[in-house]
């Protein structure tokens, strides 16, 4: 592993860190940041997964997630959102290929090589994490914007036991029926749908649901609701009766500032589920 950089914030320390992948067979950077309660021993781990076209540094520089870890004593990972390189596919469209990873693993070509984000960001990386840095396995919890929101309720829903709280920013619900999953899925899937439902957030909450805390938030001036289907997912938890948070906030977009408006509630939220 190398460290790219490492810059003091808010009496802890934020990291920025490269290392080479196997399961996606290039090189990947990811963002740590340790508040200074890390010094003395393992902190909880909060998982931030970021959306499309982003990399490991957009929350890192945007959501001004620092600040409240740092207040809560709780570390936050950045990982990035595809394989990068030249020797990783790509495609010309903005939402497929690299900086579009859905957080999935790839079964067709030439995408299967390289885009296996679903075990990096579940298996590797946590690895990695828990050997190399003072971050508590037993402690994580998952958040996410957009793309990211996807990854991070199909991976709290379908790994119990592994996150204590999981929230979302504009998540995108329901792929297996917009546009941002569809294209995407049959790309990376293929053309049957069976292994899609995997990845549905909306169907794994029908499925079965997440054992813990749950916060979503969605702004709703985003020009994007028709392809994140808020709706679909509102609908799951209700016939779920799914305990949890769901708002609409009025007026806000997709943007960073959105999601930095709302981010000291959502690191509070999780830091009553890491240390209750």
């Amino acid at each position: 592993m190398k460290t790219i950089s490492e810059n003091r914030a808010f009496g802890g320390v934020q990291g920025v860190y490269a290392h080479t992948s196997e399961v996606c067979q290039c090189d990947m950077t990811f963002g740590l940041f340790l508040p200074e309660e890390a010094e003395d021993g393992p902190v909880p781990l909060l998982w931030f997964l970021s959306g499309l076209t982003c990399t490991h540094e957009n929350a890192m520089v945007k959501s001004g997630a620092q600040r409240w870890a740092s207040e809560a004593g709780i570390a936050v990972v950045f990982p990035d959102t595809s394989p990068r390189g030249a020797q990783a596919s790509d495609d010309e469209d903005y939402d497929l290929g690299q900086g579009a990873g859905f957080y999935i693993d790839a079964l067709d070509l030439p995408w299967a090589a390289h885009y296996q984000m679903w075990s990096y960001i579940t298996d590797e990386l946590p690895g990695l994490l828990f050997d190399s840095f003072p971050v508590a396995e037993a402690a994580q919890s998952i958040t996410g914007h957009s793309m990211g929101g996807h990854g991070a309720l199909t991976m709290a829903m379908s790994l119990p036991g592994r996150f204590r709280s999981v929230s979302a920013f504009a998540p995108i619900c329901q792929p297996t029926k917009s546009l941002w999953g569809r294209k995407q899925f049959t790309a990376y899937l293929g053309v049957d749908e069976e292994p899609w439902a995997a990845y549905d957030a909306s169907l794994l909450m029908k499925k079965r649901g997440f054992d813990g805390p749950m916060l979503i938030d969605q702004g709703t001036a985003d020009r994007f609701l028709e392809l994140l289907q808020p709706e679909a997912l509102a609908a799951a938890m209700v016939e779920r009766r799914q305990a949890g948070t769901f708002r609409m906030q009025k007026g806000y977009d997709h943007s960073y500032f959105f999601v930095s408006t709302f981010m000291e509630e959502h690191i509070a939220f999780h830091a009553g589920a890491l240390f209750a």
